[in-house]
Formats: C-alpha cells, sequence, structure tokens
C-alpha cells in the first residue's frame, strides 16, 4: 500500500478514497495516517468528501433495490400461492402416512401367524420323516402282536429268551437315560451363568425397545426391531446344551434363540418317557426335584469375591429357578414345587444384594447394583415369578444410593465454602453479568440500573451452591430410571431427597463453616446475605423439579422443600455466632485496659484501649449497613450491653480491694465516651435513647459517686421515680467499701478525716444504711 504525497484536493482525496475502497481493510492504516500527517484540518475535508461518497453509493444502492424491487414483490407473491398448495401436499403425505402404518399392521400380524404356521409345518414334516424311518418295526410289531395273541410264538426258545433279558434291558436302558440326565444336570450347573446371562441381556433388550417403540410412536414413526445378540446357528452338544456353532445354514441364522433355546431338555423328556413307561416315574420325579434343589442351593452360595457373586447369581438365577418344563411336561414339576424353590431362592438372593449394597460406598456402584436389581426382576417377571420383595429391595437400595450421594455433595459443599472469598460478586461487563444470573436466579432493579463496574451482594459460592443442588437433582433422578414408578412417585422421591441434601447435609456443613475460627465477622456477614439470596431461590429449586417431573406443585400430596427453614437456622446461628466473636472482640480490647486505682486526679482524656474499641465498634458496624435492619441493630445493642457489663464487672472486681475518686473520674470520661458512641447512631433504626439505656446502669452508679449524692439516693430509694432508680444498694455498697479505708493511702478521705470528721462519719452511716438495705433485700 503507498500513497502520493501532494497538495490535499479534489483529485487527491478521491485517490485516497480509491485506495480505501481497492485495498484490504488490513492495510488501510497507513493511507488515513497520511490524512492526518499531510496538513492541519485536512481530515475535515477529508470527512466531507468521505460523506459525499457514501452518499453517492446510497443512491446507487436505493436505484438498484429499487430496480429489483418488483421482482422480489412477484417472488413473494408466487411463494404465498405455493404455500396453500404445499400445505394440501403435507396434508396428503401424512395421511398416506397414517394409511400405510396402518395397512403395515395388518401385514404384520399376518406376517407373524406365517411364521407360526412355518414352524408348525416344519414340525410336522420332521415327524413325518421320523415316523416313515420307524414304519418298518411298527409293522414288525404288529405282526409280532398278532402272533403273540394267537399264542403261537410261546413254544420259541427266542420268546423265551427275550423274556429274561427284557428286565435286564429295562433296566439298563432306565441306567442309561439317568446317567444322560444327571450329564444334563451337570452341564446346566456348568452353563447356568451363560444362559443366565443371556436371558437378562434379552430381557434388557426387550426393555429398551418397547422405550424407543414407545418414544417412536409418540413421534408418528414406527422402527424396525433390533436385536444386538449374536444371531448365530446353535448345535447340540451331547451334555444337553446348546453351543454356538459358527458353521449354521443361513436359515439358522435368521432365528433369535432365546435363553431357553439355548438348552437341550430332550434327555430330561427321553428319561422322563422311559420311567413312565416303566412304571417308575415317580422315582424320577422326586429324584429330579431333589437335584434341582440342590443345584438352587449351590447357585445361591456365596463366593469370595462379592461383585462377582451378585452377576453370577442373577445370571445362574435367570435359569435355575426358572423352569420350562413346568409348561413342557405334566406333573414333573409343579407349580408348588417351584414356588418352593423360589422363596428359597429369592431369600438367599436378596440377602446377597442387601450384604453386597453395604459395600458400595459411591452413586455409580449403587447404580450399578440397581440397574442389575431391575433388569434381574424384569428376566425373572417375564417367567411369571413373583417380584415383589425384590421391588421392596430396591426401596433399601434408593435409601442407600441416597446417603452415598449425601456423602458425595457434603464433600462438594465443604470445598466451595472453602475456597469462597466470601465478598461480594463484581462483574465487570454485562456478559459477566448474564453469566452469573445465568448461573443463579438474581433479579434486582436497583443493581441492575447501575452501570458496570459494579458487585452483586452475594459471593460467589452462592451460584455455585445453587448449581450443585441441581446436579443433586440430576443424580437423585437417575435412580428413577426404569423404576416402573408414576411421575408423582417420582416427584415425590426427588423433592424428598432434595430435601435430606438442604436440611441435613447443606445444614450440617453452613453449620460448620459459621464455626470455624477463621470465619470473622465479616466472612459471617457475608454467610447471612448468602443464605438470605439461597433462601429466595428455593422457589426456583421447585419450578426446576417440577419442570422435570411435569408434576404441579398444586398437587395434594406434592412435598414441599423445606430449604426455608435450613436457611433461616444457618442465619440465626450466623447472627449468633455474630454477637458472640463480637462480644469476643469487645473482651479483647478490655483485656488490654491498664486503669491506675490509685491515681490522685484524672488527665481529662479517655482511655486508649477504649478509643480503640469504639472505633472498631464504628468500622465494624458499617460492615453491617448490608446485614437485615434488625440483626444489625440487635448486633449493636447486644455490644453495647456486653461492654457496659464488663465495665460493670471490672469495677466490682473482687481482686480490686482500693479505689481512688481521681480513677472513678478516669472511668467516668470512659463511659463517656461509650455513652457518645451510643447517641451517634452507629446504626440506624434505633428510636430515642434506646442505645444509651444500655450504659444507663454505670451512669447513675457513677453519677452518684462523683456528685456524692447519698442523701437523694437513701431518701428515694424504693421510689419509681428515684434519680438512682438503677443503683443496686449492694453494687454500691461494695463500691463504697473499696473507696473508704484509705488510711493508709493519700485519697479523698484522707481530707475528710483531718478537715472534716463529720462527714467520716457520715460515710460511716451511709455505709451502715446501704448494708441494711442490703440485709433487707436478701431477707
Amino acid at each position: 500500500v503507498f500513497h502520493v504525497v501532494e497538495e490535499p484536493g479534489t483529485g487527491y482525496h478521491e485517490r485516497i478514497l480509491q485506495e480505501i475502497e481497492s485495498t484490504d481493510t488490513a492495510c488501510v492504516g497507513p493511507t488515513l495516517r497520511s490524512i492526518y500527517d499531510d496538513q492541519p484540518n485536512a481530515h475535515k475535508r477529508f470527512m466531507e468528501k468521505l460523506d459525499a461518497r457514501i452518499r453517492n453509493h446510497d443512491r446507487e444502492i436505493e436505484k438498484m433495490c429499487n430496480f429489483h424491487h418488483q421482482g422480489f414483490v412477484d417472488a413473494i407473491t408466487e411463494l404465498l400461492k405455493v404455500r396453500a398448495d404445499a400445505e394440501k401436499l403435507m396434508g396428503q403425505v401424512t395421511d398416506t402416512n397414517r394409511r400405510l402404518q396402518d395397512a403395515g399392521r395388518e401385514v404384520t400380524a399376518q406376517t407373524e401367524e406365517v411364521i407360526r404356521c412355518r414352524v408348525q409345518q416344519r414340525n410336522m414334516a420332521t415327524t413325518v420323516e421320523k415316523l416313515q424311518l420307524c414304519i418298518p418295526v411298527l409293522e414288525m410289531y404288529s405282526k409280532l402282536k398278532e402272533q403273540l395273541e394267537s399264542k403261537r410264538v410261546s413254544q420259541y426258545r427266542f420268546c423265551q429268551i427275550m423274556a429274561e433279558n427284557l428286565p435286564r434291558l429295562r433296566e439298563e436302558i432306565k441306567d442309561i437315560s439317568m446317567s444322560d440326565l444327571k450329564d444334563f444336570l451337570e452341564s446346566i450347573r456348568k452353563h447356568s451363568d451363560k444362559v443366565g446371562e443371556t436371558a437378562m441381556r434379552q430381557a434388557q433388550q426387550h426393555r429398551t425397545f418397547n422405550s424407543a417403540v414407545a418414544k417412536q410412536a409418540s413421534m408418528g414413526h414406527y422402527i424396525k426391531p433390533v436385536y444386538s445378540l449374536n444371531e448365530r446357528t446353535h448345535a447340540h452338544t451331547p451334555n444337553g446344551l446348546l453351543m454356538d456353532d459358527d458353521t449354521g445354514d443361513d436359515e439358522a441364522d435368521e432365528e433369535i434363540l432365546t435363553a431357553q433355546d439355548l438348552v437341550d431338555f430332550s434327555p430330561v423328556y427321553r428319561c422322563l418317557h422311559i420311567y413312565t413307561v416303566l412304571g417308575d416315574r415317580e422315582t424320577f420325579e422326586n429324584y429330579y426335584r431333589k437335584q434341582r434343589k440342590k443345584q438352587a442351593r449351590l447357585v445361591l452360595q456365596p463366593q469370595a469375591n462379592m461383585h462377582e457373586t451378585v452377576e453370577d447369581v442373577a445370571f445362574r438365577c435367570s435359569s435355575g429357578c426358572f423352569d420350562h418344563i413346568l409348561h413342557a411336561t405334566q406333573g414333573l414339576v409343579t407349580r408348588a414345587f417351584t414356588d418352593e424353590l423360589w422363596n428359597m431362592a429369592l431369600s438367599k438372593i436378596i440377602a446377597v444384594l442387601r450384604t453386597h449394597s453395604s459395600y458400595c460406598d459411591v452413586p455409580d456402584l449403587v447404580l450399578e447394583l440397581k440397574n442389575l436389581i431391575v433388569i434381574f426382576a424384569d428376566t425373572l417377571q417375564g417367567y411369571g415369578f413373583p417380584v415383589n420383595r425384590l421391588f421392596d429391595l430396591l426401596f433399601e437400595v434408593r435409601d442407600q444410593y441416597n446417603e452415598t450421594l449425601l456423602k458425595k455433595w457434603a464433600l462438594v459443599f465443604r470445598e466451595i465454602f472453602e475456597l469462597d472469598n466470601y465478598s461480594p460478586i463484581p462483574v465487570e461487563t454485562e456478559d459477566e453479568y448474564k453469566l452469573v444470573v445465568s448461573r443463579f436466579p438474581f433479579h434486582d432493579a436497583e443493581i441492575e440500573k447501575q452501570d458496570f463496574p459494579k458487585k452483586l451482594p452475594m459471593s460467589q459460592s452462592v451460584p455455585q451452591i445453587y448449581t450443585q443442588v441441581k446436579e443433586f437433582i440430576y443424580a437423585s433422578l437417575k435412580f428413577s430410571e426404569s423404576l416402573h414408578r408414576s411421575s408423582t412417585e417420582i416427584d415425590d422421591m426427588l423433592r424428598k431427597s432434595t430435601n435430606l441434601l438442604l436440611t441435613r447435609t447443606l445444614s450440617s456443613c453452613l453449620q460448620n463453616l459459621i464455626k470455624k475460627p477463621h470465619i470473622g465477622l465479616t466472612e459471617l456477614v457475608q454467610i447471612i446475605i448468602n443464605t438470605t439470596h439461597l433462601e429466595q431461590a428455593c422457589r426456583y429449586l421447585e419450578e426446576f423439579i417440577t419442570n422435570i417431573t411435569n408434576v404441579s406443585p398444586e398437587t395434594v400430596h406434592t412435598t414441599r422443600l423445606y430449604g426455608l427453614s435450613t436457611f433461616k437456622d444457618a442465619r440465626h446461628a450466623a447472627e449468633g455466632e455474630i454477637y458472640t466473636k463480637l462480644n469476643q472482640k469487645i473482651d479483647e480490647f478490655i483485656q488490654l485496659a491498664d486503669y491506675e486505682w490509685g491515681m490522685a486526679e484524672s488527665d481529662g482524656r479517655a482511655s486508649g484501649y477504649l478509643m480503640d474499641l469504639i472505633n472498631f465498634l464504628r468500622s465494624t458496624f458499617q460492615v453491617f449497613t448490608h446485614l437485615p435492619g434488625k440483626v444489625a441493630q440487635t448486633a449493636c445493642m447486644s455490644a453495647c450491653k456486653h461492654l457496659s457489663t464488663s465495665l460493670m464487672q471490672m469495677l466490682l472486681d473482687t481482686e480490686l480491694k482500693q479505689i481512688s475518686m481521681g480513677a472513678i473520674q478516669q472511668f467516668n470520661l470512659d463511659v463517656i465516651q461509650c455513652e457518645l458512641f451510643a447517641s451517634s447512631e452507629p446504626v440506624p433504626g434505633f428510636q430515642g435513647d434506646t442505645l444509651q439505656l444500655a450504659f444507663i446502669d454505670l451512669r447513675q452508679l457513677l453519677d452518684l459517686f462523683m456528685v456524692w449524692d447519698w442523701s437523694t439516693y437513701l431518701a428515694d430509694y424504693g421510689q419509681p421515680t428515684s434519680k438512682y432508680l438503677r443503683v443496686n444498694p449492694a453494687t454500691a455498697l461494695a463500691l463504697l467499701e473499696k473507696m473508704k479505708d484509705t488510711s493508709k493511702k493519700n485519697n479523698i478521705f484522707s481530707q475528710f478525716r483531718k478537715n472534716d470528721r463529720d462527714k467520716q462519719k457520715l460515710i460511716e452511716t451511709v455505709v451502715k444504711q446501704l448494708r441494711s438495705l442490703v440485709n433487707g433485700m436478701s431477707s
């Protein structure tokens, strides 16, 4: 980029404008700089030229728009005409889609019927084929039966041999069939976990598929079932279990085998048939039931690894506790026997699961256990077994899950409080302000009117706590998935768990935080402000739960959030801690007091420790302006009362034996400073001289000694209009006793003894009268 240095004129400005229009925007800087470097006020003439060029371009743009305006209007008109046709076409497409779906339902039903017919035809063909192989044997059997009926074969030797050998052959056949049955039972015991796993996986896929269909149906779509189980052929093994075989034909690949299809029950059928024909069915039934019951006990026997035991037991029980033969035979396995077996198994399963849940100390492990129980219950329920006790167990697991969540969030809250700076949140820009209010529902018209930068009243822990409570609600919601619970039950569950989080976990964290030594008055003030905003945000948490569950909070049995009480309790605890720490600070200052109790005369200035104390109180109460009015007033009144009580105790300390009038004068100056502080309205809202009344007991006592007005005190004692109504005789006596014995010290009473012994007698008289008043009060 370059420019030609010449006298600014019309051509010069035109050339500059052409450079600006044709040059990359990143390189315009040197060109513009040349305008300011050439001559003073040259930029003003350039600006006039630039405005003229802009107006020229605006006129050209306007002409172009006017030229194309009619075409644009015509295009919009055409689009408006097409709208009606598009809506009509959309309606036709929707109607066609609906009719196709209705027609598809009939096709689907007919397809299922065809599949059943195909299976029946295949079974019939197989049966015919097998019977054809048996026809020669049946023909020979028919001829033999005829010969036996006509008694033509009994004289032959082979008949006698058969009569002798057939019983032995029957026993051999029984033994062989029983051996096959034992092999079958052993294979079932060995591979039951695989069969159970398949059953549970298919139950889970069925649940997922139903959920997807329901979701898609609500959207007006249809989806084809998708099975994730490997669809491979299965070949019979000698031990009765169908194993995978990758060399199967295409027809078998299209079949999806259930868990029961993985087991070849032919050894059971064969042995049952043999024992029935031989008239020994009862022996077989008793043996089979005994073995199945023994297997169930072995399946449920706890292993060393508890986590593996839970899954293995679930898998094996899915195949070991239900019995396909219940429906395939008559009488071999009765419903009563199956129910007895199931009840025994269920008791042991629940014991194992309950034990395992106690080892789950993190939410994810509890969720895994819950999902396993749900799938296991669905699997067994699909085979007709009652699983109510399993779902009852889920309530215990839910409580365990809530406990793990509460422990996890207790650590989260503790970390948030530890990292908080307990200062109002500064926001420099509009974006920062929007970021904060997007995380926490804060609305304040006065603060919104302020210019940036500004500060929000709460500290950074408030939006973090609010966000974490919402995260807890999401985590609690995870347990409700797949539990077959209504929206009302889920809503109630979420509200109860959230109440536990607020009233127990968060409340405990707040109480512990307030009691920590490093939390000072400033931090306590900020904690009170924070709890106020969190309390106001509780209604937004209720709306948050309502949006999740879609259950109106006006429902009769809807549980309310107890966050209000939680934050009120925390706020009251913080207020009490403020009063305690404030009094502790006052005590620290008072411990610095170093009065010379025997001084002859005061220097006319208040004590340094007291002025430091008052300055501390002034600065502290300025911070309290952010607190609610009653809190600040109560803190100020509490501090003044504690200061007054501490000063009174200092005067009446039993270890203090003598006090001079000069010390009383010095003490009076300090009390005057306290009264001036009280009258300066350090905290607004007090009516009249309410705050000064905190020092009224001290004031009347000191006035009595400073003026030496014993006659008025004794004359008006007990009268409601007494000038020294708040002076207790025991208090006056205790202080007067400290001033009486001055024989060894030079104070005011030494002058009494020298100059006016009548006054000394008067003092003795006052002491006696005060003692009589004290004795009268005690009696």
